[in-house]
């Protein structure tokens, strides 16, 4: 199998990733291949966006999905950091034309074409860096720093991508991404305990008298049931004050940000409808369901 068919991790493994200069039709294919076989099997492109406009979302999404490998595939913190570091300065050398590694010289072309700065880029990296040595939040405040970081430029850079660069949209955009990173936070409370991570501020913990011990022992009572409680309706009314975003941007992309609002929403009612308890069964979101918000979101946003 050719490296440039290789994910992430097995990349890194094969061989020094400074040494193989590939073409712009190999970098593309490269991350177009990436976007679409990746074992999240995630939907980068909607059928709804502009065609001209997919590449351009495999190439972000690429960049994204390294970074995220990067931090969470290699197995050791300290060579996670410094991958992480070495993926910073690859993002630094394509600012300047240098790069030869095939998603930045695929997204060179992204980033000159719509103008986007580096900023987005370097804190998800940033938030990455993060993951490998803070694993608690003392209070939502910090919770909310780190989402700056890890949840908030993706939609920085979705805006960027569709023609949109002013703040009062990114305004509106931080805070559905934010509900989105904490909807996923309270969805996998369990799964990131098993990585040695808790993302439930430790002032809830607190306040409901419910403890880290509590947790490993997933313990599920009233004290929990009232913190989740709490956590849930905060990403709540996170998505509700994101919501005007929606009548602030073109059409196909309106529908994108409807659906992913409310399938966050929706995962928040389902973590209500089994009584907050998130402990025994992680909540999801079935075909028939999601078939079922594309059609209520449908006649908001487009002409019939």
């Amino acid at each position: 199998m050719p490296v440039a068919r290789l994910q992430p991790k097995e990349y890194i493994r094969n061989g020094p990733p400074e040494t193989t200069r590939y073409s712009r039709k190999e970098a593309l294919e490269y991350t177009r291949w990436l976007a679409t076989h990746h074992y999240e099997n995630f939907h980068v492109v909607s059928a709804l966006l502009p065609k001209k406009l997919h590449q351009h979302f495999y190439n972000v999404y690429s960049f994204c999905r390294w970074a995220d490998d990067l931090g969470d595939e290699i197995g050791n913190t300290q060579e996670s950091l410094r991958l992480l570091a070495w993926w910073r300065t690859e993002l630094q050398a394509m600012y300047r034309g240098e790069t030869s590694h095939p998603v930045f010289v695929a997204l060179e072309e992204t980033v000159r074409g719509y103008g986007i700065p580096a900023e987005p880029f370097d804190r998800l990296i940033c938030a990455f860096e993060q993951d490998q040595t803070v694993t608690r939040y003392r209070n939502f405040e910090e919770l909310y720093g780190y989402c700056l970081n890890s949840a908030n430029p993706v939609g920085h850079l979705v805006l960027y991508l569709c023609g949109y660069r002013d703040t009062e949209r990114q305004r509106f955009s931080d805070f559905t991404c934010t509900a989105l990173q904490l909807a996923n936070f309270w969805q996998d409370v369990i799964v990131d305990l098993e990585k040695g991570r808790i993302y439930l501020p430790l002032n809830l913990f607190d306040k409901h008298e419910y403890s880290i011990d509590d947790l490993n022992a997933r313990r599920f009572d009233e004290r929990f049931k009232r913190m989740m409680r709490e956590a849930v309706d905060i990403a709540n009314d996170l998505f509700r004050r994101g919501l005007p975003l929606i009548e602030m941007v073109n059409r196909r992309l309106a529908l994108d940000l409807e659906l992913f609002s409310r399938g966050g929403m929706k995962i928040l009612d389902k973590i209500r409808r089994q009584n907050y308890n998130v402990l025994d069964r992680r909540p999801y979101i079935s075909k028939v369901e999601r078939a079922s918000i594309l059609l209520r979101c449908l006649p908001r946003v487009l002409p019939f």
